[in-house]
């Protein structure tokens, strides 16, 4: 068990110029929290820099999973989904390390959970407009209408479907099963917030605003945003023949 009820979970690779500033941000915010880190074998040291941060003055508030190799984003959340749950916490967040995702709203969305607007709190870039910052022209066209093709496809009301900035309820992490969840990029934001609506949960957008990495080297990959084309289609034919269900 657990001092805090909040996690905020923060996938890695190659992160080393964000890692210890981003988490000293998060573990600095009034919302008492632990940061869970899941570095996915990073050649540059990332895991080495979170382990200093725990013998440090970040003791029994940050944590570490180490994977073997680049293994996907989806299967990283899983992982850090699973082990949340197993230490009793309440609020989950999904968060990226190069501060694309401001700390600072972090309160807002466990507000939005507590506060009962939903059982999943989305920072949205999508909801009041386009709220992108430093992102090429082609890049964020190509997000803004990804989600309004999953919109379109899935029938899923919400306006930023690819969102990666969350917060869940653990009795929505608990209803689904994370084993049968199948996708690993842009496809596995989607499945989860889709599973959520399907299982019944809600799923409210608080409005945020996305500003692109300023250190080191983007993740995004063509084959990412193919898997989220391609992969809705598959999300809708599942719900539509009923093989979308909670955890039995």
């Amino acid at each position: 068990m657990n001092n805090q009820e909040s996690l905020v979970i923060i996938p890695t690779y190659n992160e080393r110029e964000n890692i210890e500033n981003i988490v000293r941000a998060v573990l600095g915010l009034e919302m008492a929290c632990h940061v869970l880190v899941i570095d996915d074998g990073s050649p540059d040291g990332t895991a080495a820099i979170v382990k200093n941060l725990m013998e440090g003055d970040c003791q029994g508030r940050l944590f570490l999973v180490e994977r073997s190799g680049k293994l996907g984003l989806g299967t990283a959340y899983i992982a850090g989904f699973k082990w949340a749950l197993e230490r009793g916490y309440d609020y989950i967040f999904e968060m990226d390390a190069d501060f694309s995702h401001d700390p600072n709203d972090l309160p807002r969305l466990l507000e939005a959970v507590k506060g009962g607007q939903g059982d999943v709190a989305v920072g949205s870039r999508y909801v009041s407009g386009v709220n992108v910052v430093n992102w090429p022209m082609g890049r964020v066209l190509m997000s803004y209408y990804a989600s309004k093709y999953v919109r379109l496809v899935t029938g899923l009301p919400v306006h930023d479907t690819t969102a990666g900035f969350v917060c869940y309820s653990r009795r929505v992490l608990e209803a689904i099963d994370l084993d049968a969840v199948r996708f690993k990029g842009y496809a596995f934001q989607i499945e989860m917030k889709f599973t959520a609506h399907c299982l019944g949960f809600r799923v409210a957008e608080v409005p945020v605003i996305f500003v692109n990495r300023r250190l080191g080297e983007s993740k995004m990959s063509g084959g990412i945003f193919s898997e989220a084309l391609f992969g809705v289609v598959n999300l809708r034919w599942r719900a539509l023949t009923g093989k979308i269900k909670g955890k039995q």
